[in-house]
Order: C-alpha cells, then structure tokens, then sequence
C-alpha cells in the first residue's frame, strides 16, 4: 500500500520501512521481509521493552529481528529497553535513515544487474524452435526493472560466428528491449561455443562500468565444436555467473563445463524446445539467490 507509485513512491529515492514493535511477534516475519528485500525495501526494526512472558511461547521464530532486517550487520536494528527511553534514540535513528549509502536493500536482482544472453543460431536449431528461444529470453527479461540506472540487457547470437544483437547500452527501456529481443533474426550455421563465451566477455561485458552483478545465459541446443571449459572458468574469474541452459543434443558434460557453481542450480536441460518456457522461474529465482549472496 505504501510503495506503489499510485500513493506517490518517488522513483530514484531509497525505499525504507522502520517497523516498531513493543514485544515479539507470533507470526512469520521472515517470509514478509524477504519480499520486501527484493522490492528494494530497506527494513529496519525497532524493538521496544523485553516480550511478556505469555508472548514468548507463541512466538514463531524468537531471532525475528536478525531475519525482519534489510542486512544482519547491526545497521536495521534497535533495542530499546522501555518507551520513556525513546528520545535518545531519535537521533542515532534518524542519522541511520539520512545514511544513503548504507541502503544496502535499496539495490535488488532486479534493478541491479546485468544479464547477457548468448543465443546457439546453428542450423540444428531451425528457425521455429529459435522462435521459443526468444520467448524464453522475452519472459526472463519481464521480471527485471531496466533503465539508464537499473539492470541492463545484452544478447549475442553465435554459430561459427558471433553477432552482437544489443549491447548493454543500446536499450534503457524495458520495453525497447523486450523489443530487440523479439526483432532477433535466425542466423543458421554452426556451433562454436567457446568462442562466443570469450567474445561475450570481452565484447559485452567489458569495459566493466557500474556496480551491477553480471550474468550471462547460454542457451544451446548441440555439442560446441571447441573448448567450452576454458573460456566458461575465463568468465566466472571475470565476475560473471553462468547459466548454462540445453536443449535436444546438447552434451550435460559441456552444460556442466560451463555453468557456475552449484551446478545442479546453474544448469538446465529439455530434450523439447517447447520445454524451454518451464526454466523462466528457476533461471530468474538463481540470478537473485546468487544477487544476494554476492552482496
């Protein structure tokens, strides 16, 4: 109800919740403050006087506030002993709040990185099943909340060849590039993963600018003609977590070569291009499970 643009949200300004509370809690904290985590919401909690002691045995989880805070690091939380004891507090609270910088939850998976999609166009693909692809990559693309300042997307077709599609600059919208990922023509040919890994790297994601956490998406459908480790553990040193997705013929030992650690949540594979559509959701739950642990 708060942090809808309809009640006035200011876009650009760090969303904050300082929740008081005078005892515990006895419902579930934690699932309602990992929503507001990834809504950009930095929660800060404030508890006030120790709980009575009937509240104690209904308390659902009594390290509520460790896991109610934006980040675990003392930062979000308060204990106050009493409420006569509030107006020393008013001031180290109020400093927190005017900290920007310290709004760790301000950036999410979903308005801070970057994610590459390195597409196979080889022959085995077909121009029908390439159509399935972009719709994969198109539903990815609508979770993440692009602009000049937010999360940014970039796609390379490869055969033997590589084509840059779009870079990272080309479009600030999310609309442009749902777009540009639409408007992506077959190439056909044939299938160089290795390569395309190192052109990825070196042509989209550098020069690194921002503070994005990147990623990049692999989508194949057959065995690469060249050296796939290498180039993948080149990347992942670079900074970038892989998902490696296949399709029909292509070999689990290459899917597993080149995704990231851990590989069973990195890796994916259908033996049907009309399989792709059910890794939208697991594909977009990794990119913010990996967002979090890397910050």
């Amino acid at each position: 109800n708060f942090y809808n643009p309809d009640f006035g949200v200011r876009r650009g300004y760090p969303r904050i919740i300082v929740v008081f509370v005078d005892g515990w809690p006895s419902d579930n904290v934690e699932e309602a403050s990992i929503l507001a985590r990834e809504s950009g919401i930095n929660v800060f909690f404030v508890s006030v006087a120790k709980p009575a002691p009937e509240e104690v045995s209904l308390v659902n989880d009594q390290d509520f506030m460790r896991k109610a805070v934006c980040k675990d690091n003392e930062f979000f939380t308060f204990t106050m002993p009493s409420w006569f004891s509030t107006n020393k507090f008013v001031k180290p609270l109020a400093h927190k709040l005017c900290s920007i910088d310290q709004m760790l939850c301000s950036k999410t998976c979903y308005n801070s990185v970057n994610v590459g999609f390195l597409i196979d166009g080889s022959s085995s693909v077909g121009d029908g099943n390439f159509r399935l692809v972009l719709d994969l990559l198109v539903s990815i693309t609508r979770h993440f909340d692009i602009s000049d300042v937010g999360s940014r997307i970039g796609a390379i077709q490869f055969t033997y060849d590589q084509r840059m599609e779009f870079n990272f600059n080309d479009h600030t919208t999310k609309d442009n590039a749902l777009r540009a990922l639409q408007n992506i023509p077959y190439m056909s040919g044939g299938t160089a993963t290795g390569d395309a890994i190192n052109f990825s790297v070196r042509s989209l994601f550098k020069p690194r600018t921002g503070s994005n956490k990147n990623f990049l998406i692999i989508i194949t459908d057959g065995q690469s003609y060249d050296d796939v480790r290498g180039p993948a553990v080149a990347a992942q040193r670079e900074g970038i977590t892989v998902f490696a997705v296949g399709v029909a013929w292509a070999p689990m030992e290459d899917l597993k070569a080149m995704a990231s650690e851990p590989k069973e949540s990195h890796v994916f594979f259908t033996r049907e291009f009309t399989g792709l559509a059910q890794f939208q959701q697991p594909i977009v739950r990794g990119i913010c499970r990996d967002f979090t642990e890397f910050n």
